[in-house]
This record gives structure tokens, sequence and C-alpha cells, in this order.
């Protein structure tokens, strides 16, 4: 990376009573013809410079190298050249150098070290060193930026995959309970039909015996008896109501595993495109069903749905947004009569969202910063403080709205607010 020392250019200064009659033929030096000014030098320190710009002015005009000729530099130079140190770094001469030169330009920096004349600077040349400098940084910044997208994406990643952690332990709880009962229920019904078996069993015997003829009264009346007495016993141990009960238990519990099932595949949307038109209202619905585990011990729900149109979104991702929101409503709730209120409405250009809870409420202080990355109020191993931060990102990647009101210990509301097209 070059530095303003590479961009001197070691130029014999002129004297102050140097004659302007002779500069001209200095200006003509090939070692000179990039230079657009010569420095002016008393005692090693630089007092002016000339540009070759005023000296063509002077020879070109009528009698000008006759009139002007014997006079020394000193009276035409400018006496306030721009001085750069050599210690300073390419940005700040680039930036003080553009912000005092003249335009157009006609003439170059002198480069000072320790107020002592060290060179020429051309201009042109530290613009092109801020090229090759800027170019240099791009190169760095874009390296360096991938490199945040690929942490992002890990970060992001690990952030679903933690949130699925938590998703499918509450799922999991929720299909436990309906499989529990419908378990027990088919134990029960395997050994009542054990009992019916050998109820079939002493049927066909009793009808095996009167059907041979060969059977005496005494042994058909015993077979009777026998048949008789196995279905007193099964009647009394699974009477025909509790039996008709079971079976209903039995089938609204599988409804009930298929409902969390096919909410699950709603709420992911693994079989459907990624960007759909959806109601939001059964978003909503799949969400809740999701969260049912954390909400159910915390809070009570109330929804208020609104009459909406479909909204075009990624499905799976205004899923993820509406649970953050759920969860964090119900971490937020620590009283007995907690109280969740879910509304719905629809404008001319949005559909809205309204997420209201009883819970602690967020302190000023700490709302302008819950949509910030990695920010969090919950225990250090309890939040990764990305929750609210990827849902921001989702809604604003949708070209929606996400906004917040909350009062400390009384409670929160969270407006989304999706565009009906997008």
């Amino acid at each position: 990376m070059r530095n303003l020392v590479d961009l001197s250019l070691p130029v014999e200064p002129i004297a102050p009573h140097h004659l302007i009659g002779t500069l001209g033929d200095i200006f003509l030096q090939e070692r000179h013809e990039r230079l657009l000014s010569l420095p002016i030098v008393n005692e090693g320190r630089p007092v002016g410079v000339i540009s070759r710009h005023n000296m063509q002015k002077i020879f070109m005009s009528r009698y000008g190298r006759e009139i002007q000729g014997k006079k020394p530099v000193e009276t035409i130079m400018n006496p306030a050249p721009l001085l750069v140190s050599v210690d300073q770094s390419m940005e700040e001469a680039s930036h003080f150098v553009t912000r005092n030169i003249a335009f157009p330009i006609t003439e170059d920096f002198i480069l000072i070290k320790d107020g002592q004349y060290h060179g020429i600077g051309s201009v042109i040349d530290l613009l092109r060193g801020m090229e090759e400098r800027m170019a240099e940084q791009n190169v760095s910044l874009s390296n360096a930026l991938s490199l945040l997208k690929a942490s992002q994406s890990q970060i992001i990643q690990s952030e679903k995959m933690a949130s699925l952690g938590q998703m499918v332990a509450g799922v999991a709880h929720e299909i436990n309970t309906p499989l529990g009962y419908v378990k027990n229920n088919l134990e029960m019904a395997s050994e009542a039909f054990k009992l019916l078996r050998d109820i079939g069993v002493a049927h066909n015997a009793l009808l095996s015996a009167l059907q041979t003829g060969e059977a005496s009264d005494e042994e058909v009346h015993q077979r009777l008896s026998e048949l008789e007495a196995r279905n007193a016993g099964f009647q009394a141990v699974y009477p025909e109501d509790e039996m008709d009960a079971l079976f209903k238990d039995t089938l609204y519990g599988l409804e009930q595993i298929s409902e969390i099932v096919v909410n699950l595949k709603n709420f992911s949307r693994l079989d459907q495109a990624a960007v759909d038109n959806v109601n939001i209202n059964q978003c909503i619905d799949s969400a809740l069903l999701i969260a049912r585990n954390v909400i159910k011990h915390k809070a009570e729900v109330e929804r208020n749905y609104g009459s909406l149109p479909t909204v075009r979104c990624a499905p799976s991702q205004i899923n993820q947004v509406i649970l953050n929101l759920l969860t964090n409503a119900a971490h937020a709730i620590d009283r007995p009569d907690g109280r969740i209120v879910i509304r719905t409405q629809a404008d001319e250009r949005y559909v809205h969202i309204v997420l209201t809870d009883n819970g602690k409420g967020i302190p000023p202080e700490v709302i302008k910063k819950i949509f910030d990355p990695f920010f969090t109020t919950k225990p250090v191993g309890q939040g990764t403080g990305l929750g609210l931060s990827i849902a921001f990102k989702i809604v604003q990647d949708h070209k929606g709205l996400i906004r917040v009101k909350s009062k400390p210990g009384l409670g929160s509301a969270f407006c989304v607010s999706l565009p009906r097209s997008t």
C-alpha cells in the first residue's frame, strides 16, 4: 500500500531571487514535464510556488518576457502553496488538498518534513493513490461483508434451530397428552377383545352342540350357562355406554393428533411454494397451536379476527414472526390473570396484526434496542437476542412495518403491518 513518501517527486527547488526569464527553460526540461508548478524554497523552507500556467501567460503576452524576465520569481509566485506533511496519511492529505486546492488545478502541492522542503507531490498521483487505496479497501470490505453474511446465516440458522427445538418440545408435549389416553384406550379395547373372544368361543361351542343334536340337554344347558356367565362378566366390566365413550375418546384423541400434525405442516409450509397467497388468520391459528404449550400455563388467549384479504408473502417466515411475538408475550407475563389479545384488521394498504399482552412491559431505555441483534433482557443461556431482530428483518423484507408500544407494569402491544400486495 503506497503512502505519501512514495508520491514525492525529488524536484530541485527554485530560490526566491531566481530570475523569471530562465524559468521557461526549466519547465521545458524532460524531467519536469509532468509538473504543474515548481517549488520556491528559501533556506530549506518552502515559501511559494510558480505555476506553469502563470509562466505561459507571461511568455505568451506581448513583451511579457522582456518586461518580467529580469524580475525575481518571488514577485509573481504564489506565497501560499499547499503544504502537506509526509507524516500525514494518504486520506488526510487527500482531504486537505481537495478542500483547499483551486480550480482549475494549476499547481502541485509541496511535501514537507518538520517544516523543511521534502519534494513535490502531484495532485494526479495523489488521486490515483487514493483510487488504489479505495480499491484495496473495497476488496477488504467485500471480503468482510462475505464473512459477515456467512456468520449472519450461521447465527440465524442457530436461532432457527433453537426455536425449532423449543417448538418440537412443545409439539411433542401437545401430542403426548392425546397419545397417552389413546394408548390407554387401546389397551382397554385389547382387554375387552380378549373377553369378547372368550364369549365367541363359548358361543361357538353352544352352537355346535345344538347343530349336531348329539349333546344332552344337560350339556346344552351347561354351555348356555357358560355363555351367559361370560357375557354377564363382560357387561359388568365394559358396559355398552362406556365402550361407546371409549371409542369416542380414542377417535377424539386421534383427531387432536391429526390437527396438531396438520397445523405443524401448515406452520412450516414445507409442501408449498416459498411465496404464496395466505390468510393471516390461519397463520395465527397455526402459530397458536405450536405455541400452546408455552402459552397455556401463562395466559388466556383472546382472538378478535377481522375479515382479511389474502396476503402474498412467505408464509413460513410470517409464521415465525407470529410465533416469536407469541412466545415473547408469554415469557413477559408473570401474573395469574395473564392475557394475550390478538386482533387483525385490514385497511386500503395493509393487513394489521396487533398482539397485546398484560405482562411486565418494556422500560423506555430498553424499547429502543429490542430489535437490535443480540440484545436480550433474558438471563444468560435463555435467549440469543435474535428473535425480534429476525422478525424485524422478515417484516422489512416483506415491505411491511413492525411497531411496539409498552408501559412498564401494564404490558406491551406489537403491531405487524403487511402490505396487501407486494
